[in-house]
């Protein structure tokens, strides 16, 4: 053994040698997981600022419509001195409100896509918290028996983490 570890009044416990490896690995197991979650949060934060960014993009557009969809009533029903230019021009505005009428839609269909996107990275996230707080569980829990030399805490430690890997592996297969 090295020397400075072990003393006459700190004997050194080979016994619980693997309950401080368990520790460790434990808590790289936590960073790594909060880590995933952070990432995952931060990506559905994102995706909520794009769906954002269209819905006004599409709000915009609905309003430009809407301007031309006015001002091609009004031509209808105001006199023109020159009733060839007021056809001319209610045509023009006729195609300006088919095409932001498509335009509207398309911005509409990508919006809810990245909705959808981002309900999807909030599964994801939420599956890493639950997993990150299993994992913190299992290491208080596993910690407890450095200060009782009760195995049972080591051996429930585990299974908890067990349980907190299985959860934050879970948000690899939603999609």
């Amino acid at each position: 053994m090295p020397e400075g570890f072990e003393t006459p009044e700190h004997p050194l416990e080979p016994e619980l040698l693997p309950v401080s490896l368990t520790l460790s690995i434990l808590a790289v197991l936590v960073a790594g997981v909060t880590l995933l979650g952070h990432r995952t949060h931060t990506e559905e934060l994102l995706l909520q600022a794009r769906a954002t960014d269209q819905w006004a993009f599409y709000q915009a557009k609905n309003i430009r419509r809407h301007n031309y969809e006015m001002f091609s009533d009004l031509l209808s029903v105001v006199k023109g001195e020159n009733a060839g230019q007021v056809s001319t021009l209610r045509e023009k505005y006729k195609k300006e409100l088919e095409r932001y009428a498509k335009d509207k839609e398309e911005i509409q269909s990508e919006a809810r896509a990245l909705e959808k996107e981002r309900d999807v990275q909030r599964k994801k996230a939420d599956r890493f918290d639950a997993g990150e707080g299993l994992l913190e569980i299992a290491l208080v829990i596993t910690s407890i028996t450095l200060l009782t030399r009760r195995r049972m805490f080591w051996h429930v430690g585990m299974l908890v983490a067990l349980g907190g890997v299985s959860v934050a592996l879970t948000a690899f297969w939603i999609h």
